[in-house]
């Protein structure tokens, strides 16, 4: 997903964040490069998940796009920094669950939080988030998604068909087993007009 749309909502959603909210992959560079104050709060894409393949003849798969919220706060007061990561908690679920990120996704849903790490000064908590999309167009005039759909809209149109028909009965005494005999029964074609 795009993380644009999430760190607009963060920023819009949540004022106790002060716009202190950045976006990376890596948490400790972030942690090292940047120095906000706290509290803040990081944007990291996690790992996407997939169910398999619904179909036969094409591609529509779940994939569950997963993304972290890690928040830094200030441990010099241990009672006061789990009463703001409580407050803090609450505001990000009032900010993300349920927003769409986009138009082919559904709403956030929460999967919990962890502890990430904690010192004498700062202690870091992370929540994990994730929306689903569908792998896979529902309409032949949507954009190709999959190598299948790229190879499908390659193909030309249908335009019609020709039926020819060897019919295996009766069959022709002088071959050895009953078959087609290489003459046409019927003969029959279609148009199909779009």
């Amino acid at each position: 997903m795009k993380i644009t749309s999430i760190l607009t909502q963060l920023r819009e959603q949540c004022p106790a964040l002060a716009n202190r909210v950045v976006a990376g992959f890596d948490l400790a560079a972030l942690q090292a490069n940047t120095s906000l104050p706290s509290p803040c709060a990081y944007v990291l894409p996690a790992t996407d998940m997939t169910s398999r393949n619904t179909a036969q003849n094409v591609t529509l798969q779940t994939v569950r796009d997963r993304f972290d919220v890690v928040l830094v706060l200030d441990a010099t007061d241990a009672t006061k920094a789990l009463d703001l990561l409580h407050d803090l908690r609450a505001e990000l679920w009032r900010a993300l669950v349920g927003f769409r990120p986009g138009g082919d996704y559904s709403g956030i849903e929460y999967d919990g939080g962890e502890l990430v790490s904690s010192n004498n000064s700062h202690v870091s908590y992370r929540l994990r988030f994730f929306a689903e999309f569908q792998l896979g167009r529902n309409l032949p005039s949507q954009p190709a998604e999959s190598w299948h759909e790229r190879e499908l809209d390659g193909l030309s149109s249908f335009t019609g068909v020709t039926v020819r028909v060897d019919a295996i009965d009766p069959a022709d005494p002088n071959l050895k087993r009953p078959g087609p005999d290489g003459r046409l029964e019927l003969t029959f074609s279609g148009d199909v007009t779009p």
